[in-house]
């Protein structure tokens, strides 16, 4: 038998690194060379930093993946889990309730638009699209209408890893290799204007070609899926002014549902509390996981209106039922921290809070912009893209395996913070509760790291 393995307190940085490369299989990394990356591993944090086994502090700019909103270990969401671990740390929702659960889902309906009444819970981003895909699906079929069985979504989407979300995403370097094992869907186009390839105005041809389609096939379809606002797995791609609210009055034109997948815009991300609110949108289904329990704990929710619940209900005999469930469903350690979440939001006033920060990091991007190799510097709030360019003239791309957009945040780390890119794009997206200082620091390390990359090799 293998002997004990050693606590933390016993193991050296260099020991937990081995350990790390014998066992562990880190997503979206291409192992072969991750040792030669200068890998961290975090041991602690403070607020807005992160502090690895050596005790070297890093900025985390980019929330630990777009889920922490008030910084780490806030003493109010540290205090909500202990005090439910002393009652109860976990309980299925399958036929029974608990009372977290049912206080959040009450909260989450006080805070989305109106119309939007009912609360599933489920454990990531990928299955809030699952279950969203799936009630679309089921709705049609039992509303009498199961030639509407198809999905259509944009170019360029993410919207998780499942087979159901991978089968509405478009980035090809996540998707392509799985697409023998996904259903066929309907794609538009990306309403992203820096790239816009298609006919006329971005914005109006997106528009254009989403008619199109409808009217062709919207007796087909299902719902439609889209990221409100801004595309962010795509590299931050911010949507046109009144696309969002435009794709949603043809989706009631033509009786197609519309899915909202705010699981990266939701809470706050994008300046609001969600997305969907800055063009006045109710989608049939708001998708929402990350930010919801401040960074803490897994926890989703798909939220839908009564209409949608509805179409579920009879006898037993007559199978309407929802057959879809995780076993951690409305997790009341979850809940629990979201429940304390959303009260430092209130308290806090951390949408007001963070408008002075917003702007304070557009007038350091406008610096940036104008770096040698720099294409376009995309910004919605606190969501931030920066797409670095072999030639600006052209808008030429850097190859993919010269990792420029990775190189640029290792030295970023060098300047005391933590970033990650997508491809040739650099992403920021810092928690609400950057400071001023901060701002500063995260803008002014990464002007360093791209002319450091970009400009002097």
């Amino acid at each position: 038998m293998a002997a004990p393995t050693p606590t933390q307190a016993e193991m050296s940085p260099d020991a937990l690194l081995d350990l790390d490369r014998r066992h562990v299989w880190h997503p979206f990394t291409q192992m072969q060379v991750w040792p030669d990356d200068e890998p961290l591993i975090i041991e602690r944090a403070e607020g807005n930093w992160l502090i690895d086994v050596h005790g070297r502090r890093f900025l985390d700019g980019v929330s630990s993946l777009w889920v922490t909103v008030h910084g780490h270990r806030r003493k109010e969401i540290d205090e909500a889990i202990r005090a439910q671990l002393d009652r109860v740390a976990h309980s299925t929702l399958l036929g029974l309730a608990n009372v977290p659960s049912i206080l959040l889902a009450k909260e989450l309906v006080d805070l989305v638009p109106d119309g939007l009444t009912r609360v599933f819970y489920s454990d990531s981003g990928s299955t809030s699209v699952e279950v969203a895909l799936k009630m679309s699906y089921q709705y049609w079929l039992q509303r009498g209408r199961p030639e509407k069985a198809r999905f259509a979504a944009l170019g360029e989407a993410y919207h998780g890893d499942t087979l159901g979300s991978v089968s509405v995403g478009g980035v090809d370097l996540f998707h392509s290799k799985f697409r023998g094992l996904l259903f066929p869907v309907e794609r538009l186009p990306t309403p992203h204007a820096y790239r816009w390839t298609g006919d006329g105005d971005c914005l109006e041809g997106s528009l254009a070609a989403a008619e199109k389609l409808f009217q062709e096939k919207g007796r087909e379809l299902a719902a439609v899926i889209v990221e409100p606002l801004v595309q962010g797995a795509a590299g931050m791609l911010v949507q046109p002014s009144g696309y969002l609210r435009r794709l949603s009055e043809l989706c009631r034109k033509h009786e197609i549902l519309l899915i909202c997948d705010e699981v990266a815009t939701g809470f706050g991300r994008t300046g609001t509390m969600f997305a969907v609110e800055q063009e006045g949108v109710r989608p049939d289904f708001l998708c929402v996981a990350k930010g919801l329990t401040g960074g803490y704990l897994p926890l989703a929710a798909t939220i839908t209106t009564d209409e949608v619940y509805s179409a579920f209900l009879g006898t037993v005999a007559e199978e309407r039922t929802f057959f879809h469930g995780h076993t951690y469903t409305g997790n009341p350690l979850a809940c629990a921290a979201a429940l304390a979440n959303l009260e430092i939001f209130r308290r806090e006033k951390t949408l007001d809070r963070m408008r002075p920060i917003i702007e304070r990091l557009a007038t350091h991007l406008a610096e940036i912009a104008r770096l040698e190799h720099v294409g376009e510097v995309r910004q919605r709030g606190m969501m931030i893209g920066i797409e670095l360019v072999h030639d600006r003239a052209t808008k030429a791309e850097f190859p993919y395996g010269d990792r420029v957009g990775h190189r640029v945040c290792l030295a970023a780390r060098k300047h005391g913070v933590l970033l990650r890119p997508l491809g040739n794009v650099i992403v920021l997206m810092p928690p609400l509760s950057l400071t001023a200082d901060e701002a500063d620091l995260l803008a002014s390390a990464l002007r360093k790291a791209i002319v450091e990359v970009t400009e002097t090799g």
